[in-house]
């Protein structure tokens, strides 16, 4: 099976090609803008990739014919998107017409990955047939991009996912944990909002999951989020309590005070029985997820 992933320089991206690399019956092709930030490079080749270049796009689809692709790479700063529109719809819309593109004429499997934030938030959790009505324009940006899916004429599946955590090499950005974890040890104030949820989501769930729908050809909407729907201030609580850190010093504050640029939907989450039934979806809870990356952390220092 050859499998081709956009954005591999990302925390999803890197967890995806730490999983398929090892497996001797995939032929893997990863790629991100720029050079290789994974250390390990066995067991795949790399390639410098824009998606934003059409012709960079079919060139290197055509060239690698895959039968799958999944499509990692996005711009997700939900902020940015607001401020920077005509990027965010470069990254997010136009690049995945030029995948629907090269994979129509590959006859390949494209895997989507998009967001909680499609959604705007009264109903949640949501099952995959919910209707979306996302408030911001990153939310507006991926859904465009799942609607070209759902018009094409490709094999395609979208995973939708919820804040990633995990441990990755050479990151450009943090996620909400290690934030939360690096926050606490320091014992500086901290002022979270208590009117948020959401689901966070074990990175290399997310992997398995999206290694899961390839594997088993599944297509259609998948929701692959963690288990455990919290608000934002209880997961920076349980961070606490897991590392025996004070919590003290947080203060619950609401979503308005914040002045965020782009709105938030008050309550997300994700109804897992799709893909638990369909493909053996099988997170782990928050708390395990946290002893995962607790070891990993250990394994690093």
């Amino acid at each position: 099976m050859k499998i081709l992933i956009t954005g591999s320089n990302g925390l999803l991206g890197q967890k995806l090609v730490k999983l398929l690399a090892g497996k001797g019956n995939i032929e893997l092709l990863a790629t991100s803008k720029g050079e290789n930030r994974i250390n390990n490079k066995e067991g795949y080749q790399y390639q410098p990739l824009d998606i934003t270049n059409k012709e960079e796009v079919l060139v290197t689809v055509n060239e690698f014919h895959p039968d799958t692709i999944i499509n990692t790479a996005a711009m997700t700063n939900v902020d940015a998107c607001e401020l920077n529109k005509e990027l965010c719809w470069d990254l997010n819309v136009n690049s995945v017409k030029y995948l629907i593109e090269a994979s129509e004429r590959n006859k390949t499997h494209l895997i989507h990955l998009s967001t909680d934030f499609i959604f705007d938030g009264e109903e949640g959790p949501y099952k995959e047939r919910d209707e979306p009505n996302p408030l911001s324009y990153y939310g507006k940006s991926k859904y465009e991009a799942e609607k070209l899916l759902q018009k094409s004429n490709v094999k395609w599946s979208v995973a939708r996912t919820i804040i990633v955590y995990g441990i990755g090499e050479n990151m450009s950005r943090s996620n909400i944990v290690l934030w939360a974890k690096e926050a606490l040890e320091k014992g500086n104030p901290l002022t979270i909002v208590d009117d948020q949820f959401r689901s966070p989501t074990l990175a290399e769930d997310l992997a398995m999951g999206c290694w899961l729908i390839a594997e088993k050809q599944a297509e259609g909407i998948y929701h692959l989020s963690g288990k455990d729907v919290m608000s934002i201030i209880d997961l920076v609580y349980r961070v606490a309590d897991f590392y025996g850190l004070d919590k003290s010093i947080v203060t619950p504050i609401k979503s308005s005070s914040l002045n965020q640029v782009a709105k938030r939907p008050p309550k997300t989450g994700f109804i897992l029985d799709k893909a638990v039934n369909d493909i053996d979806y099988s997170p782990c809870s928050f708390e395990e997820g946290l002893a995962i990356l607790a070891n990993q952390l250990d394994s690093i220092n």
